[in-house]
């Protein structure tokens, strides 16, 4: 929830690194104005001090609780805050809207890096992904490693090249060629490139972007890895506890993951249900729930490797580990399906058009999801995958375990008692056939 808005509102300065002498003249007549300036002290060294005289206030670490604490500190006084490039591109103007209401705020942007660095090399910018490891784990990056994609990177600082490189190296992107792009827009602004295989070079200027044409190794041991659900089993490091790959799809495809949605994955395993989750867009969040320490760390490591690090791994036994999460848009439920209370509780904790789907390949839990689906409606499906093998000098067909699969949408409140009247005529039309 947002905190009252300051009297006047606060106008958002976006700079370049060629800072006052690339402001338009509307960004000009704001800071000059501004009786406050808040911003990084290499934000607010670029301002002259004759032509901005207001008083300087730097931010403080953290930054977001400090940023109605400023505010409110200030109020009734001209406010300007300063960003880098556009606000509201991976900048503070997302803090401020969700603090003080996009309506207390007048932003003046600047361009962008991103917008620099593809004039530079040519990319047009809707063909070109984005990824910011400020503040974030360089291992974002592995989700956005495809054959062919140009990937720019927003550096955390100087030392960011060299663990790009490294993370392509691991990944199988060796050959893939990078361009540092340091001070775009200033008169400074220098670039140099290489191979991420044959990367040697000194940590440069802190104030750079990343740009990656990505080149995959054909002779990686690393897996191709795809955009679909249902990647490679051997993509996951794990001790048998995988829900493979082709259950694995039918599974995604049945959570039906949407941008921004929660999911909790209750049984992680080795995590492949949540990992393929986020994976399906980057707003979409995971919390996977575990009960072996062992297996928790591997979910961690999985997920890291597969580039969606900020999963998170809750390690206990549901439902008791599941007291005090977030509600989700969705569930899974991969094991552990017998534990007393486990499925009414997935029940409770989702929103009327929550999905929960279960798998299981045993007798006992099969017995559990029979009398929920009777109750509440769903599809009950079983999942057989064969795999050719070799039988003497020919080929036959080796059946994997089979994989029982309930998945239901809740309810909204007006279809409850539709949805009961329907259960309760299938009942009498049971007891008449029999």
């Amino acid at each position: 929830m947002s905190s009252a808005p300051p009297a006047l509102p606060v106008t958002v300065v976006g700079l370049g690194a060629d800072g006052w002498a690339g402001l338009t003249a509307a960004a000009r007549t704001a800071l000059s104005s501004a009786e406050v300036l808040i911003g990084g002290p290499r934000q607010l060294d670029l301002l002259p001090t004759d032509a901005c005289p207001g008083e300087r206030v730097a931010w403080p670490s953290p930054l977001r609780p400090a940023v109605a604490k400023l505010t409110a500190e200030h109020a009734g006084r001209a406010i300007a805050v300063l960003a880098s490039g556009d606000p509201m591109f991976y900048g503070i103007g997302r803090a401020l809207c969700e603090e003080l209401g996009p309506h207390a705020l007048r932003v003046l942007p600047h361009p962008s890096s991103v917008s620099y660095a593809c004039a530079r090399l040519g990319w047009p910018v809707e063909d070109t992904e984005v990824v910011t490891v400020v503040g974030r784990p360089v291992a974002r990056l592995a989700a956005a490693l495809y054959e062919g994609r140009r990937v720019l990177v927003l550096s955390a600082g100087a030392g960011s090249p060299a663990e790009i490189a490294a993370l392509l190296r691991d990944r199988g992107f060796g050959p893939s060629r990078m361009r540092v792009l340091e001070q775009l827009g200033s008169a400074h602004e220098d670039a140099y490139e290489g191979r991420a295989d044959g990367w040697e070079r000194a940590p440069g200027d802190p104030l750079n972007v990343v740009a990656v044409d990505c080149r995959r190794d054909p002779a990686s041991p690393t897996p191709r890895i795809g955009t679909t659900p249902g990647l490679p089993d051997t993509a996951y490091e794990h001790d048998g506890q995988l829900t493979k790959r082709h259950v694995r799809a039918a599974t995604l495809c049945a959570l039906a993951p949407a941008p921004g949605e929660l999911l909790w994955d209750i049984g992680g395993g080795s995590g492949s249900i949540g990992i393929e989750w986020m994976r399906s867009h980057p707003s979409c969040r995971a919390v996977a729930v575990e009960r072996v320490p062992e297996r928790a760390e591997r979910i961690t490591r999985n997920a890291a490797a597969l580039g969606v690090p900020g999963l998170r791994v809750v390690l206990g036994a549901a439902p008791d580990a599941l007291i005090g999460l977030p509600a989700p848009d969705a569930v899974f439920i991969g094991g552990g399906l017998t534990a007393p209370g486990l499925l009414d509780a997935a029940w409770t904790a989702l929103a009327p058009g929550g999905r929960l789907v279960v798998n299981t390949v045993t007798l006992e839990s099969e017995a559990v999801l029979g009398d929920h689906y009777r109750r509440r409606g769903g599809e009950l499906v079983k999942l057989a995958v064969a795999h050719a093998v070799p039988v003497g000098g020919f080929t036959g067909w080796r059946q994997a375990m089979a994989v029982t699969q309930w998945s239901v949408t809740k309810p909204h409140p007006t279809t409850d008692r539709t949805a009961d009247r329907t259960a309760e005529n299938e009942n009498e039309n049971e007891k008449d056939q029999t």
